[in-house]
């Protein structure tokens, strides 16, 4: 049976929310003086939230894939894109975008999709668009992080949503990182694009629900 963990992203915030639904149902109780009635609304509500927020930030173990022919998952959600574009702002030329959609009940752990060396690291603050606009990935909160393997980029960039509002990544240039690697979290909702060569074999499919770390989203092209 496999464990799932609180990520380290949520533990400030999952003992917060239990501390202040611990201090609400004390206070609606013994300050108070509410009736059963009305303590058992305010202890349904409040756990529910604890819960929602507990869920949110969990991180299970998972058999990682490691192929370095391949191109694995980087998060848990929909496939939402697939199509060649012009990726501007590190390649200047045409990729073959792959996005991930990551609602509120999705893991949202954010794994390396390949293994190498980071060229290339940047944040950008920006709009809240919901996820799934086009121009959510040039112009909401969001940052690029491109992995080199020693022959092929990819490019993986987590853009916050609607309702997310931070986007937390650990990669700096320079860093080396392993395939399936936790790199980053969005919080709350949220997208993850990656830009691969255009002659990627894609495996996955407009509208499949994928999981990062265990999908293989594609088949790279031959080294060389």
């Amino acid at each position: 049976m496999r464990k799932t963990y609180i990520h380290k992203e949520g533990w400030k915030i999952v003992l917060t929310t239990f501390l202040i639904v611990m201090s609400i149902n004390l206070l609606t109780n013994f300050v108070f003086h509410a009736g059963k009635t009305v303590s058992w609304i305010v202890f349904i509500i409040t756990f529910s939230i604890f819960s929602f927020i507990t869920y949110f930030f969990r991180n299970p173990s998972r058999n990682i894939i490691t192929d370095e022919d391949m191109v694995i998952c980087p998060a848990d959600g929909k496939v939402v894109v697939i199509e060649e574009v012009y990726e501007p702002e590190y390649f200047e030329d045409k990729r073959l975008q792959v996005s991930v959609f990551m609602s509120p009940a999705n893991v949202h752990v954010n794994r390396a999709p390949i293994a190498g060396e980071v060229k290339y690291s940047k944040y950008h603050d920006g709009k809240y668009l919901v996820a799934w606009h086009p121009k959510s990935s040039t112009e909401n909160e969001r940052t690029s992080i491109v992995i080199d393997n020693g022959s092929i980029d990819v490019l993986v960039r987590q853009i916050a949503g609607k309702v997310a509002r931070r986007i937390v990544y650990y990669l700096e240039e320079g860093d080396s990182i392993k395939q399936g690697a936790d790199f980053g979290f969005i919080k709350f909702g949220s997208r993850v694009d990656m830009f691969l060569p255009l002659d990627t074999k894609i495996n996955v499919v407009l509208g499949q629900k994928v999981k990062g770390g265990i999908t293989v989203i594609g088949e790279l092209p031959e080294k060389g």
